[in-house]
């Protein structure tokens, strides 16, 4: 119940924002992708301003989700050794326990 009121204090402030920048930048803005002739309409683009913002800030979460993604990849693949490392001790102590309880079946009762 606190974690949604959490992020009911958070997103709903964020999406107001939101809302109020994408309504203060409407204006059609040009991307133009050559740099040498910036009026040349096959590599440019227009659109809203806030669409390039947009697209710039998931194109930033994507970049900084990836880099993240490989550089804990060496924690990742250590947390699989060690798993499987787990599995055969955890194994191992049920054999041993299993042959304990059959030696243990086998001794004379006093």
């Amino acid at each position: 119940m606190a974690k949604k009121i959490i992020n009911l204090l958070i997103l709903l402030p964020l999406g107001i924002i939101l809302i109020v920048f994408c309504v203060a930048n409407r204006q059609s803005v040009t991307l133009a992708f050559n740099p040498f002739r910036p009026d040349d309409q096959v590599l440019a683009l227009s659109a809203p301003f806030f669409v390039f913002i947009f697209i710039a800030l998931i194109i930033g979460m994507l970049i900084g989700s990836a880099a993240t993604w490989f550089a804990q990849s060496k924690h990742r693949k250590r947390a699989k050794v060690e798993a499987k490392e787990a599995v055969r001790w955890q194994s191992e102590a049920d054999r041993h326990k299993s042959r304990a309880e059959e030696i243990a079946g086998q001794l004379p009762s006093r």
